[in-house]
């Protein structure tokens, strides 16, 4: 009979109680929302290299390391030597290496050297594998192949040439015009850093910067020298390097060897370890955006309060005429109760159903754009566990406005007031 009454009540005041069960869903909406791109932009962010066990380079910080080698964020200042790297590579635990060289850029967007292990090893987010939307991967030193984020911005296709430049800025002053590249294939979008990579083999890199070493083709000397050293297919030195290991029960045994590497120093990284060193860096920003998302729940049950604590000033009448009828204090004060705990509950259930629309309808672009691998799952423990505090917490406002129904006399409710 309560819940009945409750849910006629907040009929005849239907605009009202929307307006609230909308505040509360967009609350909901934006707490949950925040609280699943968070955790799945921690995910995406690891899936950037999946299936990598080590990430390795000259000695320097492990995040300064991921963040330049993997995510392209900063430069990395030294390189490794060719024969260090062929030495780590041809360890019994090593199943697969992919050779990475960084240090040049076209138009603003970086250049990566590397080999075609790159394309047949390299994964992303959960072991995904790098694909081809149009042409072919390089297969001489004058090819290229391009992340779907370089075609789109600067409109290229297959076939057309390109001309790197030394330095990973958007201007740079040192045009590598000597060695231009031809588009061998486009990339299909990742939503990871290789979308803005420019891919050279490391033949072609090291070819680049031997023309720009050795001067021009018109020297005879210079020729012969550029000639015999590309003939070796052997670049000097590159940025850094992945490791696929036979064993994940190998891996920090394998790390230990190369931190000891006695050729030169060099540093190997746990990705996930140096992620969640990243994680501890951002954590701050975090809990600002959480601390952001409680305080829009806390003014949307604070919309409610109002509604109800103004309503009641207009029911007093409807009150008192209950209270003629029959009706005892407590099943007034179960009837306001009931109101408020309605309007929440449904604020919850709108909102919960607004997450999963929005997460159906913009996790493709989300993906394309952001990187983000939005797994459409039924609500974690956490998040179950936000929105029995959200019920909980409209059901605990919801008494105040019941306690003054309850303390309203029948005399007070049917005095004209003037």
């Amino acid at each position: 009979m309560i819940a009945r009454l409750s849910i006629k009540s907040l009929r005849n005041r239907k605009v009202t109680a929307s307006l609230t069960v909308l505040s509360i869903a967009l609350s909901v909406l934006l707490l949950l929302g925040v609280e699943r791109i968070r955790h799945e932009s921690r995910e995406s962010f690891a899936a950037t290299i999946s299936g990598t066990d080590l990430v390795v380079g000259a000695r320097t910080s492990p995040v300064h390391l991921l963040l330049s080698v993997v995510f392209h964020i900063g430069n990395v200042t030294n390189n490794i030597g060719w024969e260090s790297y062929r030495a780590i590579a041809g360890r019994a635990e090593v199943a697969w290496t992919i050779p990475l060289s960084l240090g040049d850029s076209h138009r603003g967007f970086r250049v990566l050297g590397t080999s075609g292990d790159y394309f047949e090893h390299f994964r992303f987010a959960r072991d995904r594998r790098l694909e081809l939307a149009r042409g072919r991967v390089f297969d001489d030193e004058h090819d290229t192949v391009l992340g779907a984020d370089v075609a789109e911005a600067l409109k290229y296709q297959v076939g057309n040439s390109i001309v790197i430049a030394h330095g990973a800025g958007e201007i740079s002053f040192a045009q590598h015009d000597q060695h231009p590249f031809r588009i061998a294939g486009i990339l299909t979008r990742t939503g990871t850093p290789v979308d803005r990579t420019v891919h050279v083999s490391l033949a072609g890199l090291d070819a680049v910067h031997e023309d720009a070493s050795y001067g021009a083709d018109s020297d005879p000397l210079a020729a012969i020298i550029r000639e015999k050293h590309q003939t070796s297919a052997t670049p000097r030195a590159i940025t850094a390097f992945l490791v696929g290991l036979k064993s994940r029960g190998t891996v920090l045994s394998m790390q230990r060897r190369v931190n000891e590497y006695p050729g030169e120093p060099l540093t190997a990284v746990l990705p996930g370890v140096a992620l969640q060193e990243v994680w501890e860096i951002t954590g701050v920003v975090e809990k600002s955006l959480f601390a952001v998302s409680v305080l829009v729940v806390v003014v949307g049950l604070s919309g409610m309060l109002v509604a109800l604590l103004t309503s009641l000033g207009e029911r007093r009448r409807e009150m008192a005429i209950l209270r003629s009828l029959g009706a005892r204090p407590a099943q007034v004060f179960a009837l306001i109760l009931g109101e408020a705990g309605f309007l929440t509950v449904a604020g919850v259930l709108v909102g919960i159903a607004a997450l999963y629309a929005g997460l159906f309808a913009g996790r493709t672009w989300l993906e394309s754009r952001f990187g983000l691998f939005i797994t459409v799952s039924w609500p974690s423990a956490h998040e179950l566990g936000l929105v029995a505090v959200v019920a909980a917490a409209g059901i605990l406002i919801g008494l105040l406005p019941a306690y003054r129904s309850y303390r309203y006399s029948l005399a007070d409710g049917m005095t004209v007031r003037i």
